[in-house]
Order: structure tokens, then sequence, then C-alpha cells
């Protein structure tokens, strides 16, 4: 598909392209370092708290997904931010909360003679990166697009997400290796530095213009994007039921669990190279048939996981899944700020990421529910349904867009 398009690319087109590239990579970053904050404590924590404070799993739990709620609560909060006081100010709030976030966690460690005292110090830890998260990618994602131009929005938004994954990615395995020679305060010390610094590096670029004028309220925000949050959130639960039951899919099939690693892999890879080679396909041919066609792709991937006889079919559904996943964010996403003033990008984009959120908490309890009436493979046909109704649902939006 991309050679015929490439081809006709002149070396100068090319060049700026690159540049405009180098540039935004100067604003996601910002996202990036958001998502390694959270990643680093993500596979210590649950430990921490239910072996070492020797508290309930439940607790345990908690200390991870109250930092999702926090998340979700303030990405309205950090879109009107970044609207009206500018995505230089959204950012900047959000690398001093995570810095603050680290310094919680210091906090936490220090007060180790009460495991209440160091409890409530991690849960206010968690509660400041969830904010941070909010206000440092929106912020970054909002600071990209005015930078670069309304005509890169959805390579900006597309490179947000490998900034996304590859915190997260790098964060977690980081976290574990800290965790294991130094302890927690290791974490807490990384975390504190790496945002102070980015606070700094923030505070030295150039602000954005923020252009005057009447917002749309935000209950008229929030009814547009809805439509377009509802289609991301369906279309995410083929990687929400990948990345939180895979492993327990593979004991059920009784495979080797260690392989499972692979499957999340595949899909990594994939969703890595099809936002790299194929992002353009949204500017030339539109957010909707993009959308279209990569939730056709993924809900392929997932039909080949629920009817995998082996683990390297598991494997190649998994990489299919991440091939078709890994555009919708960007594909809707486009559509999703067309749809509202340019005032109001930034409360769009908070709103519109929500959705995700909501997604990625929610599929965990709902999932479970389904694999404890029908199985673990139930939960791949559940994961297909959702993706064939958030395509539906894209038809509608498509069509009444042509109306």
């Amino acid at each position: 598909m991309p050679s015929p398009f490439l081809s006709s690319v002149s070396p100068a087109s090319a060049l700026a392209s690159r540049a405009t590239g180098r540039s935004i990579f100067g604003y996601v970053y910002f996202t990036f370092v958001c998502y390694l904050s959270i990643g680093l404590p993500l596979a210590v924590l649950p430990t921490f708290v239910h072996l070492h404070m020797g508290m309930h799993a439940a607790l345990a739990g908690l200390v991870i997904s109250i930092q999702y709620v926090a998340t979700f609560l303030s990405r309205p909060w950090a879109g009107r931010i970044s609207d009206h006081a500018g995505a230089k100010i959204s950012v900047l709030w959000g690398m001093a909360a995570c810095t603050l976030s680290g310094l919680l966690l210091l906090t936490a460690v220090a007060l180790h003679f009460s495991s209440w005292l160091t409890f409530s110090a991690l849960i206010a830890s968690r509660l400041a990166l969830g904010v941070g998260e909010s206000l440092g990618s929106t912020g970054a994602t909002l600071w990209g697009i005015t930078h670069a131009g309304a005509e890169n929005t959805a390579r900006v938004i597309s490179y947000n997400g490998i900034a996304t994954y590859g915190g997260l990615a790098l964060g977690a395995p980081l976290g574990v290796v800290l965790d294991q020679r130094w302890g927690l305060s290791a974490l807490g010390l990384l975390t504190t530095l790496v945002c102070a610094s980015s606070f700094a590096l923030a505070l030295r670029k150039t602000a954005t213009h923020v252009a005057p004028g009447e917002h749309l309220p935000f209950r008229l925000v929030l009814g547009r994007i809805a439509p377009h949050g509802m289609a991301l959130a369906l279309g995410g639960i083929g990687y929400s039921v990948l990345a939180t039951f895979v492993t327990l899919y593979y004991i059920s099939r009784h495979w080797n669990p260690h392989g499972s690693a692979l499957c999340l892999t595949a899909f990594g890879l994939a969703f890595i190279t099809a936002r790299l080679l194929f992002i353009h396909a949204i500017d030339r041919f539109g957010g909707f048939p993009v959308t279209l066609l990569c939730l056709a792709v993924e809900s392929l991937g997932v039909l080949l996981l629920w009817s995998a006889a082996s683990p390297w079919m598991a494997s190649a559904g998994a990489a299919l899944t991440g091939f078709g996943y890994s555009l919708v964010f960007p594909a809707l996403g486009v559509e999703a700020v067309k749809s509202v003033p340019l005032l109001n990008r930034g409360t769009a984009l908070g709103v519109y990421t929500g959705f995700a959120d909501v997604s990625f908490f929610l599929v965990g309890p709902i999932a479970g529910g389904v694999i404890g009436a029908w199985g673990y493979r139930s939960v791949f046909l559940f994961a297909l349904a959702s993706v064939l109704t958030s395509l539906g649902l894209v038809l509608v939006l498509r069509q009444t867009q042509t109306r």
C-alpha cells in the first residue's frame, strides 16, 4: 500500500518530514517520561504491599488501580488547562505531579516503621502519578499538534502512543532490576530525578500561543467525542484481554506459561511496526476508512487467538491483533479532534483518551466474569464481539459524517 505513495515523495519533502518527526519526539518525550514513571513500580508495588508489608491482596491491587481512577477523573481537567492556559502549562504541572509522586514514594520508604503510614504515602504517590499522567500526556500531545500543525495530528497521536508503550516497556523491567538491587527507594529517586529534569526541560521550551475565543461547554465536547471514545474503548478490549489473561490462558491450554511473553512481544512488535510504516495512511485515506480496516484486521487476530491450537498460532493471533489495533487510536483520534473547534482540542483529547482508561480499568472484572462462566477461551470471543461492535459504531459515524 505505501510504496506508490512513498515513491512520489520528493527528497526535500522526505527531509522536511524527518525534521518534523524529530520535532514531534521533542514533545511526546514528556509522555514517555510519564509512562516510564508509571512502569517503574508497576511490577514491584503489588509484591511490596502484599508480601513485604503483609497486607491483603486486595490492598495490593488498590495501590495499582487507584492511579487509573485518578487518571480518568483528571483527564477533562487536564484538557481544559491545555486549552485555556496552554499545553506548556499542562506539561509543567504534569512533570511537577510526577516529581511529587517520586518524592512520596521515597517518603513511603522512610515511613517503614508504620505500615499504614507507608500505605497512605503509596496511595498519595499513585494519585499524584495519575494526575501527572493526565496533565503530562494530554499537554504533550496538544503541544506537539500545535507546534507541528493540524495536518500532523495523526502523526503526533501515533508517536505519542509509541512513547506510551515504550515508557511502560522500559519502566517495568527496569523497576524490577532496581528494586532487587537497591530497593523501592531507588525507584522513587529515579522517578524524582527524571521528572524534575523533564520539568526543567519543559520550562525552557517555547510555549505555543493560546488563541482567544469562546470555548464550548464541557458537556457539548463530551457529547461530540463520546461516540468516538466508545468505539475506541470497545476496539481496545482485544489488547486489554490479551495483556490481562494471556498467561492464564496459556496455563488453561497446558502450554508453557513462559511462552505467553512471546505473545505480548509479538503484539508489541507488530503494533510499533504498523505505526511506523503506515501512519501516513490516515492522512491519505482518512481516519474512518483506516479505522474500519484496522478493526477488521484486529478482529481476525482475536479470532485466531480464540481458535489457536498451538502457542505459535496464539502468537500469530497476537501479532495480527497488535497490527490491527495499532492505528485505531490515532485514526479515530483525528476524527474526534475534527468534531470540535480548535479552541477545544485539549479537552477533546482528554475526554477521548479517558474512554481508553475506562476500557482498561473495567475489562478485568467484566472479562473475569465471562471466564468464570464459560472458561478462558471464551474471553477472546467476548473481545471479538467488542471489536465487531466497535466496527459497526465506526460505520455509523462514517455514514453520519458523509450525510
